[in-house]
């Protein structure tokens, strides 16, 4: 058991299935009282219903005052789990702002949102913790969508901005960046996914493990492909040799489509 998160009570958006259903069961299993939260109001029942929380339904922006009350008025843990992959069209084709509007809106603005709501009662107690569940595409970049590489990349700079502005009020935030992970996404994202990441993909009880172990730690940057940290230092070191090793690799995959 870990004990930081023993009677605790908890948030995780897009927990109807996946990543959020996986770490919805962790906390629950870990003594927590926790609110699942999914645009799928069935999905988000299910999952409430098998762990013995309960059920928030709707847009993940919008529902952060309705969880906090269905837990009583206090939020100690929000995982800002919820997220979108959608293609904004390339340059030269037509330019899908929607996608790129909606983008902004799941994978920023609903943790903007939500740390807005939450963070006057964290700082006035001295205590809170916000899991950001981002992607190594916000460390490194993923080819074949560019709203969801930059749109993860702002996900994980406002986790970093949180981390450094409030860790000495009480406030911890951790930032989980894995590569492919079976879920419904992955399936969803075409030959670029086939090609970059389903050849390493893990299980969600993975990226679960992985947080828990980062809990216990008190860390930051969740790894639970600890590759990307190779990675991660290579393009920041040798930018340009990074750059030229992802374009062969947007070239494999254009002669595959």
């Amino acid at each position: 058991m870990v004990q930081a998160v023993q009677g605790t009570k908890v948030v995780v958006t897009g927990a109807g299935g996946g990543i959020g259903a996986a770490l919805a069961r962790r906390f629950a299993a870990q003594g927590a009282q926790v609110v699942v939260n999914d645009l799928d109001a069935d999905r988000a029942k299910a999952v409430a219903e098998e762990i013995g929380g309960l059920a928030v339904p709707g847009d993940a922006s919008a529902t952060v005052a309705e969880a906090r009350d269905a837990l009583g008025g206090t939020v100690d843990v929000y995982c800002a789990n919820a997220g979108v992959g959608r293609d904004g069209g390339e340059p030269g084709q037509p330019l899908d702002e929607r996608g790129w509007a909606l983008s902004w809106d799941v994978n920023v603005m609903a943790h903007v949102r939500a740390a807005h709501t939450l963070l006057p009662d964290w700082l006035e107690r001295g205590d809170g913790r916000f899991v950001s569940t981002v992607s190594a595409a916000g460390l490194l970049t993923m080819i074949g969508t560019a709203p969801y590489s930059v749109t993860k990349h702002g996900a994980y700079a406002f986790a970093e901005w949180l981390s450094l502005t409030y860790r000495h009020r009480g406030v911890k935030v951790h930032a989980i960046c894995p590569q492919g992970v079976r879920t419904d996404m992955l399936d969803a994202s075409g030959s670029a996914g086939d090609l970059v990441l389903k050849p390493t993909a893990i299980e969600p009880d993975d990226v679960a493990d992985a947080l828990f172990r980062g809990i216990e730690e008190d860390r930051f940057l969740i790894l639970p492909h600890p590759e990307v940290a190779e990675y991660y230092q290579a393009r920041a070191t040798g930018p340009d040799r990074w750059l030229t090793g992802m374009n062969r690799l947007q070239q494999q995959w254009e002669a595959t489509r």
